[in-house]
């Protein structure tokens, strides 16, 4: 025994000492690449060894999530426009939201990035493929809008300044919608007031290039005039009876009047308020606004001073009304102004975000609008335009888009309210006609009230239309 353990101390030994060179040594030698690509390895293969509690585990991640409580997510909620009326129920509605246009139909599949396929040289050379999206074909959208006009087919007319064109709508096929740009079929700098006359000729206010631009019914440039006298045109009325052209000029203070056939000036309507100080009658002090009426009367918006100012066809000062104000009769600035048939004036107020109703006294009849996005609210509202069939256009410039509503005119309110007042009359004559229907529908000896009455009795007479029977009879 001895010999063997002394054979044994003999190997020992030597096994001790390789196991002390040789694994210091291993570890000396790996580098921490090489140690994360070992790790890396061994997950591998406990991977493969144990696959069962990894698939147990995947199967437990797939198991159906409890229902989500609806209230927890977002709900998209949807409202009547036809309900958007002013005033609103039970009073007979004088204006009612119809629509609203923001510019050309939009191709979600045009909004689709799509990469370029390389070519061999962008292999060669390493270029990676990126996303792309056809620009020039993106529709266009209304940004800033100005001025509007409705044609005599009912379609829209507005320019955009920051498009620099004017966008031409088609409430019967929104779909459609034709431009008359800048570099394409005119040149434009800074668009502004328009207006359009009984042959549907387009009158466009360029307020950098100072002048205006006149455009045949196709939408082709036929003329264009007023370069040597406006400064800052703003907006345009045409007299149709008179053949005038009104031309709100802001930088000159005054409002020139053009011959609608040849172009040449005529007269100037205002005094013009140098320092912006001067609140005379008939003085202006940055005067955007301008409107006819079926008479020939001019109104205009006199923005900086806060108040609408009226003058005849001869150009002589009428009235004026209007202050600065927060009250719902006040204006901030008043920008675009419109007439009805009723001989209404529509003011759009762009500071109180809301358009104004007023009788030609001044009286304010209705005000509608506010700040804000949805239908029926304005951002930044500037032009306003009645059309044939008693569409009223209004534009905004925050964001660009394009309003339209319907006004009630009197006439039809009057047919309301001459309705209204009648249903009461013929719901007191419902009763007994239908106590008659209900005897004649019930078995023989029963009436409406559950006494017994034969079914060739006659029902008993309402003793006021009895009276009034017999009133009426000669």
């Amino acid at each position: 025994m001895l010999n063997f353990n002394s054979r044994v101390e003999q190997v020992d030994p030597p096994l001790e000492k390789k196991k002390s060179l040789t694994r210091p040594a291993m570890r000396d030698t790996l580098s921490p690449s090489e140690r994360a690509v070992i790790a890396i390895w061994l997950g591998l293969l406990l991977a493969l060894v144990w696959p069962a509690p990894l698939h147990a585990g995947k199967q437990k991640d797939q198991t159906p999530p409890a229902p989500a409580n609806a209230a927890n997510g977002r709900i998209t909620g949807y409202f009547d426009t036809a309900r958007i009326v002013w005033p609103g129920p039970p009073e007979i509605p004088r204006v009612a939201f119809k629509d609203l246009f923001t510019g050309e139909k939009i191709d979600p599949s045009l909004y689709v990035t799509k990469k370029r396929k390389q070519t061999w040289m962008d292999r060669l050379a390493g270029a990676q493929s990126i996303d792309q999206i056809k620009m020039e074909k993106l529709p266009f959208q209304l940004m800033r809008t100005y001025g509007v006009g409705v044609d005599s087919k009912g379609k829209i007319y507005a320019a955009d300044q920051a498009v620099g064109a004017v966008f031409i709508f088609d409430p019967e096929n929104k779909d459609h919608v034709e431009m008359i740009a800048h570099s394409r079929q005119a040149t434009f700098g800074m668009i502004a007031g328009l207006a359009l006359d009984d042959d549907d000729r387009l009158f466009v206010a360029d307020t950098q290039l100072r002048h205006v631009l006149v455009f045949s019914p196709k939408h082709e440039q036929e003329a264009a005039f007023g370069g040597d006298v406006l400064v800052r045109p703003a907006g345009v009325a045409i007299d149709r009876e008179n053949r005038f052209v009104y031309v709100a000029d802001t930088g000159n203070d005054v409002v020139d009047v053009f011959d609608a056939d040849n172009y040449k000036l005529l007269r100037q309507i205002g005094k013009p308020s140098r320092k912006h100080d001067q609140t005379d009658p008939g003085t202006f002090s940055l005067p955007e606004g301008v409107a006819v009426d079926k008479d020939g009367n001019v109104f205009v918006t006199d923005t900086f001073n806060d108040r609408v100012e009226s003058f005849d066809a001869d150009g002589e000062f009428i009235s004026t009304f209007g202050k600065n104000g927060d009250s719902p009769a006040d204006f901030e600035r008043p920008k675009g102004i419109a007439v009805d048939g009723d001989g209404h004036l529509w003011v759009v107020d762009a500071a109180q975000n809301v358009v104004k109703v007023f009788n030609q006294q001044g009286r304010l009849l209705i005000y509608f609008g506010g700040p804000g996005y949805y239908p029926g609210k304005f951002m930044g509202p500037w032009g306003i335009a009645v059309g044939p069939s008693n569409q009223v256009v209004v534009s905004e410039t925050d964001p660009g888009r394009v309003q339209v509503f319907r006004y009630i005119t009197d006439a039809e309110a009057a047919a309301e309210k001459a309705r209204r007042e009648a249903a009461p009359r013929k719901a007191a004559v419902t009763p007994a006609s239908s106590q008659q229907d209900s005897s004649a529908m019930k078995p023989n000896g029963a009436t409406a009230q559950g006494q017994n009455r034969s079914a060739t009795e006659p029902p008993p007479v309402n003793p006021d239309l009895t009276a009034k029977k017999n009133s009426a009879a000669p």
